[in-house]
């Protein structure tokens, strides 16, 4: 069992790897990308990375207090489905009414990774290059279409 602080530093330096790791990646309009707090230009719409005991998740969260607003937007969402998915290169996982730990009703779509462990540093090379993959595969779809839920929520 680790310590809080254990926890603590092996979170600093997981994310300072990750960070070297996409600091040569640039998003594919060009520029360059913040990935770990990814732009989506919709407020209420986050890129988030979960970790879990045994997994990691990328997922995208929609989140909006207004339930009509997230309808539209999960609609528009599921409607270019098979595009999102065509560019993934990993299952996607769509609940459009999950539950937060917090309480909030949230759709999320998600991409996972099972079966490791993030506390493991000897894993971190493989949790590392899923997201790496997943956040490049995301952003060629993102970049697309986000245009689309823009417009949607102003």
């Amino acid at each position: 069992m680790l310590s809080k602080e254990e926890r603590k530093q092996l979170n600093i330096d997981f994310w300072d790897q990750f960070k070297s790791e996409m600091r040569k990646i640039r998003s594919s309009n060009g520029k360059k990308m913040n990935w770990i707090n990814y732009p989506t230009d919709v407020k209420n719409i986050y890129l988030r990375v979960v970790t879990e005991s045994n997994r990691v998740s990328l997922c995208l969260d929609i989140q909006f207090k207004d339930q009509g607003v997230q309808s539209i937007v999960w609609e528009q969402l599921t409607e270019l489905r098979k595009v999102l998915e065509a560019e993934m290169e990993h299952p996607t996982l769509w609940e459009e009414n999950k539950v937060t730990t917090e309480g909030l009703n949230i759709g999320r779509i998600s991409w996972t990774l099972s079966d490791v462990n993030y506390y493991d540093k000897s894993q971190w090379d493989d949790i590392i290059e899923f997201l790496k993959q997943r956040m490049i595969e995301f952003d060629r779809f993102y970049q697309e279409f986000k245009e689309i839920l823009i417009t949607l929520v102003d």
